[in-house]
């Protein structure tokens, strides 16, 4: 019988370093290497992905790096909110990669494997409050924008960076690494919506750089050897507006969004469309 490609790409890919090499990588592309060589890679990437960089703020004197190329920020007005206060938004510009209902036991389906949410969000507890919810994933591709908004207003609660290992997220690894997204790094940021209830953004790692790091608290950053861990903010947690900067996908990746059944949203648009940061992925019904 034969083997497909992808599945001996995906074979390759679980002997590999790929932590290790991720961490290079990030290394490498921190570095600030002489301009014209810098130039000339940003000019193959931009041609090979078809990067479109009508919507970026360049610096004065070009990126210093191809990180600062790869995070780069978006013109004021590019990104226009939808104006509908009952919608939530799409925290990152990319591809529906699938949505749907949280099951009443706290499982969700995506492109045919099911997935537990307490594993997703690292913690079993908080699944329950996501039975009956609704779940949308965001693919980001190479040649998207990568930094990733807050879908709601409200306060971040808590933040949970939650260990494992960096697999790709694009369809080789969907296709052929099981349970992909519980097992990649990721971090989950809760944040508390009046209108919505509790919302979960789940940022998930990918092989390459596999470096996430938060807009509002700079001592969150993964894959960089500080380790997992929880931060619960209290008294005075930070608080974001709709369309404010969450963080930063250094290379990679996938958002996945939960909302409680309480918020009593429905999704919008179908899998496989593309959607920007700012566009309603979800709206309120009857309020």
């Amino acid at each position: 019988m034969s083997i497909s490609p992808t599945r001996v790409a995906a074979r390759s890919l679980s002997v590999l370093p790929r932590r290790h090499l991720s961490r290079f990588v990030g290394r490498l592309a921190r570095k600030e290497p002489p301009q014209p060589l810098l130039e000339a890679v940003m000019a193959l990437y931009r041609r090979a992905y078809d990067v479109d960089m009508g919507d970026y703020v360049v610096p004065p004197g070009g990126y210093p790096s191809f990180d600062a190329f790869f995070t780069r920020e978006l013109k004021p007005g590019t990104r226009p909110l939808d104006p509908d206060e009952r919608s939530v938004l799409s925290p990152a510009d990319g591809r529906i990669e699938d949505f749907g209902v949280i099951d009443g036991d706290a499982r969700l389906l995506v492109k045919g494997t099911q997935y537990e949410v307490g594993e997703l969000l690292g913690d079993p507890h908080a699944a329950a409050e996501f039975e009956n919810g609704r779940f949308a994933i965001v693919y980001l591709s190479p040649r998207d924008y990568h930094r990733v908004h807050a879908p709601v207003s409200g306060p971040v609660t808590m933040v949970r960076h939650v260990p494992g290992t960096l697999y790709p997220v694009n369809a080789i690894g969907l296709r052929h690494i099981p349970m992909l997204f519980a097992r990649n790094e990721r971090v989950v940021v809760m944040q508390r919506s009046e209108r919505f209830g509790r919302v979960a953004t789940i940022m998930v790692g990918a092989i390459g750089v596999g470096r996430i790091s938060m807009s509002f608290d700079d001592s969150i950053i993964t894959n960089d050897g500080s380790g997992a861990g929880l931060r619960v903010y209290g008294d005075d947690p930070p608080h974001l507006e709709r369309g404010e900067e969450l963080g930063i996908f250094h290379l990679g990746s996938t958002v996945i969004l939960m909302l409680p059944p309480g918020a009593d949203a429905r999704l919008l648009g179908d899998g496989g469309h593309r959607v920007r940061m700012g566009e309603a992925l979800a709206r309120q019904e009857g309020r």
